[in-house]
């Protein structure tokens, strides 16, 4: 076996040399280093809880249905002339929307007009004989019977034009009924009858239907298990009441509709089928974006917590048994697990209603690095945001 040369020896020198320099820098660089070892805390980022009011919301589904609805039907029976409007259109209280046939209620009209006539005429010749025997009587130039019958007379004309005056009304209100009217002002819908057709006063079916939609309402059902566990919390001190009547509504598709509305009542009886109590809110409707009919979503203000603390969402983990729990930062600096009840989401955190107090400093970000018991190191989470964003202006200042 030939013996290694003098380089050859020289190059393996310098190789071991340079593995053992990097096995030194690997023990110097290890774990340990920067105090992130094993003993080290480790860096958590945290938010500092505070007690506010907040408000308890419901969501409750329901229909929208029109502020006025009014189904239009004849008042008297005859043909259908013409139609008067264009279905779908907006029409006004007290706009024409049907001509029936007038010229029998113009008859009747005419022929109570004379009926009249001839009752004043009647009624002018019962007074003037009344006048005079009411003198003549005090002369004793006509029996008193006479008289009696004269004044009888008399009265009983006036009752007949009284009558007449009456049936010549209602002659000129029946005339002015074939011209049926809108009722109310809104957008009406299709016409179920076309000239020709035969109507009849007070039909089942209607000429047509008008529907205010400038305003909406939404009918929305609450369970009567919730509404006394509201209150039973109202009485136990747990909440408070409602300080606004404000609703918001959220659409069919997820979207919230941008004007809120106000809730108008809620029903004093409960329905027996569901088990639910009406309640009703209405809304402003400029831009007919809501139409009768639409499911919808509201959401109502229930009660307010006067001490509520809100966490983020991400800070709530489950045990196996479902319970909610936080993990918080202990006055010797290290992570301690904190059973919490909460109530409901309010945006993007849950409201703990247990198990926290003011001042108490949840972990937000490092759970997953952490165990209970372990050192930490607190870092607000707004801090540790804007620590990059220092560092890279010290950058560009470099």
């Amino acid at each position: 076996m030939r013996s290694q040369s003098p380089l050859m020896k020289s190059a393996a020198v310098v190789l071991a040399l340079g593995l053992t320099l990097t096995a030194c820098g690997k023990k110097e660089g290890g774990p340990g280093a920067g105090g992130m070892g094993m003993g080290g805390p480790t860096e958590v980022g945290i938010v500092v809880v505070a007690s506010e009011p907040v408000n308890l919301t419901t969501e409750l589904s329901g229909r929208t249905s029109a502020y006025l609805l009014s189904e239009v039907r004849p008042q008297v029976s005859g043909i259908v002339k013409a139609r008067l409007f264009t279905e779908g259109s907006y029409v006004k209280a007290g706009q024409p929307l049907y001509q029936i046939d007038a010229a029998p209620f113009q008859a009747s009209y005419a022929q109570a007009q004379a009926t009249v006539a001839q009752a004043e005429a009647n009624l002018t010749a019962a007074r003037l004989k009344a006048e005079r025997y009411a003198e003549l009587v005090k002369i004793n130039a006509v029996s008193k019977q006479d008289n009696d019958d004269a004044q009888a007379q008399y009265a009983q004309a006036r009752a007949t034009v009284a009558a007449g005056q009456a049936a010549l009304q209602t002659a000129g209100i029946n005339v002015g009924y074939t011209k049926v009217m809108a009722p109310i002002s809104g957008r009406i819908g299709k016409s179920n009858v076309t000239p020709g057709a035969l109507v009849t006063a007070a039909q089942a079916t209607e000429l047509t239907r008008i529907q205010n939609i400038d305003n909406i309402y939404l009918d929305i059902n609450q369970s009567v298990t919730e509404l006394m566990a509201l209150k039973r919390a109202a009485a136990a001190g747990q909440i408070g009441e409602a300080t606004t009547a404000d609703v918001e509504l959220v659409l069919e598709d997820g979207t919230v509709y941008p004007l809120k509305g106000k809730l108008q009542f809620s029903d004093v009886s409960v329905d027996e089928s569901t088990g639910t109590v009406t309640l009703r809110a209405l809304f402003p409707n400029p831009n007919g974006v809501l139409l009768p009919g639409m499911y919808a979503k509201a959401r109502i203000v229930s009660g307010v917590v006067g001490n509520g603390i809100l966490v983020p969402q991400p800070a709530v983990t489950r045990d196996p048994k479902g319970n909610a729990t936080v993990m918080v930062v202990s006055k010797d600096n290290k992570a301690e697990p904190r059973p919490i009840k909460v109530a409901q989401t309010v945006g993007d955190k849950w409201l703990v209603t247990e198990g926290l107090q003011a001042g108490d400093k949840v972990i937000v970000e490092g759970l997953q690095k952490i165990r209970p018991e372990a050192p930490v190191k607190p870092v607000s989470v707004g801090a540790a945001k804007e620590a990059p964003a220092a560092a890279g202006s010290a950058q560009k200042a470099k």
